[in-house]
């Protein structure tokens, strides 16, 4: 920080230090003299490339962003939601859309699962950036970051943290405006198979047919292409990605939004799937495991190589993943700090042990482990289960 006050700190803290969460945030506040402080309570965090999880741990950023205008908000000022058009207005200006030239760069939210109804508010935030600035032709997109506390298992069990306030429920977060570029990565980590299939009877997330057929029959027969080699891999699961956009003729991995197959019905031939499904969408199936989400965080941050180097990341990873999906520990936070770092010697890598970078190699990361990752695909932002998503903050283009 070369003696510069923070004007923004993002604090992540474990359900170990709960019951501290005012003290901890005063110290960092006054540590860092920060303009703004956002922070939230997980089972695990991450700082630079170690990943803690279910055991204590305190990680934060803090970044300095000359000419940028940080914008707190809480769900207190808009809750209960109002999806009606002056809704949708009011909470613009609440999470300051309309407050400034330019479009808002990113918003970053965090939220307690048990008190938040993220199936209206979501949109609804989405909603509010497309009627300000977010959708212009020069910034297409205004980024909603973040992700659902997993600290406590009980309305009450988590926190959340804004400037000098510690909060129990609802949401918490920050837009940010100005001079700063914020480029995202969402990793799904999921491989489709079998082929596209139109959804042609649906109520709710029931999908009754698909191409005219029973649902489950279609689901059945995409299952049994499957080769032995790749059978195994549902017993991870067996997900729905729902196409974003019908208005391309080929779909690539950016353009399904996954979600579980929750159930079916022999009777009628229905599945029910994590999402609400209309008819004349496109779905694909879809399988994940630790080698197809490993592939897909690489192949994206390999993408985000041809920029230049970020000055620093937040990355937020489902509690589902980590030592739960992956044989290594660690893995996408080493996955983003080795993305970014410079070359290593021969000898350095002959060492024994794991090696904590403190050098300016290294990108500074943190995050933590959500219940739920917020990220943008498409020209909108979604709730996502078993995802990776990072901000990674740079120099503004020119």
């Amino acid at each position: 920080m070369a003696g510069h006050n923070a004007d923004l700190a993002l604090l992540f803290i474990s359900p170990h230090h709960a019951d501290h969460a005012s003290e901890i945030a005063d110290t960092v506040r006054s540590g860092l003299g920060a303009g703004v402080l956002l922070g939230v309570s997980a089972s695990g965090v991450l700082g630079g490339a170690i990943e803690l999880e279910d055991s204590p741990g305190i990680s934060a950023i803090a970044l300095r962003m000359p000419g940028v205008q940080v914008t707190p908000f809480s769900s207190d000022q808009f809750m209960p939601v109002d999806d009606t058009d002056d809704g949708i207005d009011r909470l613009g200006a609440t999470i300051g859309v309309p407050d400034g030239p330019g479009p808002l760069r990113s918003l970053f939210l965090f939220a307690d699962p048990y008190t938040t109804p993220m199936i209206k508010l979501l949109p609804a935030l989405n909603r509010a950036l497309a009627r300000g600035h977010g959708f212009s032709s020069a910034f297409p997109r205004t980024p909603i970051i973040g992700g659902i506390a997993s600290a406590g298992r009980a309305a009450g069990g988590n926190t959340l943290i804004l400037d000098g306030r510690v909060l129990r429920s609802g949401a918490a977060g920050v837009s940010i405006r100005g001079p700063v570029r914020v480029d995202t990565v969402v990793s799904q980590g999921c491989a489709p198979f079998g082929t596209t299939m139109l959804v042609t009877k649906a109520r709710g997330n029931i999908i009754f047919q698909l191409g005219g057929r029973p649902a489950l029959q279609a689901v059945q027969e995409a299952i049994e292409s499957l080769d032995d080699q790749r059978r195994p891999l549902l017993e991870q699961g067996l997900y729905v990605g729902r196409v974003i956009s019908e208005y391309k003729e080929r779909f690539g991995r950016d353009d399904f939004l996954i979600r579980n197959v929750m159930g079916a019905d022999q009777n009628s031939g229905a599945i029910a799937v994590g999402d609400m499904i209309r008819v004349g969408q496109t779905i694909q199936l879809h399988v994940r495991d630790a080698n197809t989400a490993h592939e897909d965080l690489e192949l994206l941050l390999d993408a985000q190589k041809l920029h230049e180097k970020p000055h620093g990341a937040v990355l937020i990873t489902c509690n589902g993943r980590g030592s739960r999906l992956f044989s290594a520990p660690h893995h996408d936070a080493s996955s983003l700090a080795r993305a970014f770092q410079g070359p290593v010697s021969g000898e350095h890598k002959a060492k024994p042990g794991v090696e904590i970078d403190s050098s300016s190699r290294q990108v500074p990361i943190a995050g933590f482990f959500a219940a739920g990752e917020i990220g943008p695909l498409g020209m909108e932002s979604h709730l996502h289960g078993q995802t990776a998503c990072a901000a990674l903050f740079r120099s503004p283009t020119i």
